[in-house]
């Protein structure tokens, strides 16, 4: 009664009535006041969710309040969107959170999006905003009183009671912020001819959002950051996502993270382990598959065949993923009488016997031709920013697989960008890229004047 009363103050057991109105009065006026200066309200929850959203839980990637769909970069790894206050959802059809949700689904700024099997949502609920905004009004408006206790002439007691109450109304807007976000939008699709269902999930637990986001999304299998290779090829034959008798690796990156009747993976790299797996498979004929450096359609058969052998490969790797059954005829036909079962031809053919060969071209090798003195190696090379993804790819497999593949090798790979913009750099362009580098991991990063 004495919190909320005005003229009604207690110290301990003590309890007396003033003429001069207590705190509680004035704090009251000024959570009052700040439902018509809805920008402090919202600046607040914009950096607790900001704060909070820094533990990503199993996303590779958090785009926190995107103002627009061009914020949301269109990539390859698993991506949670938490929509702001002004999207929020309810069962109503067309709600808020759903038509922003949408909009970003479907495209990035005004370019049709490609990476959509990547994309879920965590939106507000309509009906808990309310006492959020509440609570948050209470704090800002005892935070504002404590800030102003020397020119409000407050007496000690009064000051432990701002104290007091700005630390429980700071408890309830912690308390109410995972009770607002409580709504996962996960769009999904049963087989490639079917409509996209866009499924609303409900949260609980007091866990940091994303981290409970995962969680969920993990124990209901729309989230995958372990992919069996038996599966794998489930997949590989159930769509199917074979292009002829085989299919490139980083094809199948890219249908995985576009296609929503496919498993939503946590990064393509959950793919890439997949594969090596698979193809390190003792039954790999019946359960997995096997693996090629390149096709030559003019002799008709596959290069750098390999099957049975574990392969170190990577997300941008150029080879191809084979049929079993087709890769059985080949290793057959070119192996008669070559060597035992487990050894790899001239140009790279590997047989299997028992899982334990060894094999070339991604797989871990030891040089017989080393020369001792050399073992560091150092490059730098300018990058055309326009064409990035291009001259990337060629520097990776023409220059890091071959490290990479060395026994015992550490390689260690830093991209550094440096852009001088004479006209100054907008304040979107700044937020946007500084967000997204966050969201990164970059080390470092900075806007300067000179």
């Amino acid at each position: 009664m004495a919190a909320a009363a005005t003229y009604l103050y207690q110290d301990g057991p003590r309890y007396w009535y003033s003429t001069q109105p207590t705190v509680t009065k004035l704090a009251d006026d000024r959570a009052e006041q700040l439902k018509r200066d809805t920008d402090k309200v919202v600046h607040e929850l914009d950096k607790r969710l900001r704060a909070d959203l820094r533990q990503p839980g199993d996303f590779s990637r958090v785009h926190p309040l995107p103002a627009a769909s061009a914020d949301v970069l269109d990539e390859l790894d698993a991506c949670l969107v938490v929509l702001g206050i002004d999207h929020t959802y309810s069962k109503e059809a067309g709600n808020a959170a759903e038509a922003a949700a949408k909009a970003i689904f479907e495209s990035r700024g005004n370019s049709p999006r490609l990476y959509r099997n990547t994309l879920v949502f965590l939106a507000p609920d309509k009906s808990r905003l309310q006492d959020l905004d509440e609570a948050t009004r209470k704090f800002l408006a005892w935070e504002s009183i404590l800030a102003e206790k020397e020119s409000l002439d407050l007496s000690p007691h009064q000051v432990k009671q701002a104290e007091t109450q700005m630390k429980s109304a700071d408890g309830a807007v912690t308390a109410r912020l995972p009770e607002t976000y409580q709504w996962l939008l996960v769009p999904t699709q049963s087989t490639p001819q079917s409509a996209i269902d866009w499924q609303a999930i409900r949260l609980s637990g007091q866990d940091a959002l994303a981290v409970r986001a995962s969680k969920k999304l993990k124990n209901d299998e729309l989230l995958v950051t372990g992919y069996g290779a038996t599966r794998l090829r489930m997949e590989l034959d159930r769509v199917p996502l074979w292009r002829g008798d085989h299919v490139a690796v980083k094809q199948m990156v890219d249908d995985f993270a576009r296609y929503l009747y496919l498993p939503r993976l946590k990064s393509s790299q959950v793919l890439v382990h997949s594969i090596s797996d698979g193809l390190g498979l003792i039954t790999w004929e019946q359960d997995a598959f096997a693996y090629a450096e390149s096709f030559d359609a003019e002799a008709n058969r596959y290069r750098g065949l390999r099957s049975g052998l574990s392969l170190n490969l990577g997300e941008s790797d150029a080879g191809l993923v084979v049929k079993s059954a087709v890769a059985r005829l080949q290793l057959d036909e070119e192996t008669k009488g070559v060597g035992k079962p487990g050894t790899v031809t001239g140009d790279g053919v590997g047989t299997v016997g028992g899982g334990n060969g060894a094999g070339d071209g991604g797989a871990k090798t030891k040089p017989s031709n080393v020369r001792p003195g050399l073992k560091r190696f150092h490059g730098s090379v300018s990058i055309d920013p326009h064409r990035m993804n291009r001259d990337a790819s060629v520097i990776a497999e023409e220059v890091v697989q071959h490290l990479t593949a060395l026994v015992g090798a550490q390689v260690e790979i830093t991209l550094e960008i440096q852009a001088l913009v004479p006209d100054g750099v907008p304040d979107n362009v700044v937020r946007v890229v500084l967000e997204n580098g966050r969201s990164l991991h970059f080390s470092d990063q900075a806007f300067e004047e000179e």
